[in-house]
């Protein structure tokens, strides 16, 4: 296989994945929570659901950009949350 058929085929591969995909490989990492109120948490994604809810581990709040609060673990109810990304 040459090298764009390759690449192609890894651009394909990315493509097929589902948002379950992405949340299942960012499990352990370092994540950026934003709420429908517009607070944000940052932390590590310790495991969440099919509602996504979501616990955090070295969680920090931030309140319009600046630093408010770190908490060691919280708990995000999915109906709050606007999107999840990576840090």
């Amino acid at each position: 296989m040459s090298e764009q058929q390759q690449s192609v085929a890894a651009a394909a591969a990315v493509a097929k994945k589902s948002p379950t995909d992405f949340l299942n490989h960012i499990l352990g990492r370092r994540v950026f929570v934003r709420l429908n109120s517009g607070i944000d948490y940052r932390g590590v994604l310790a495991c969440l659901d099919g509602y996504m809810n979501i616990a955090l581990e070295q969680t920090e709040e931030y309140v319009d950009g600046e630093l408010r609060n770190r908490y060691g673990d919280a708990f995000i109810r999915g109906n709050n949350v606007l999107y999840i990304s990576t840090a």
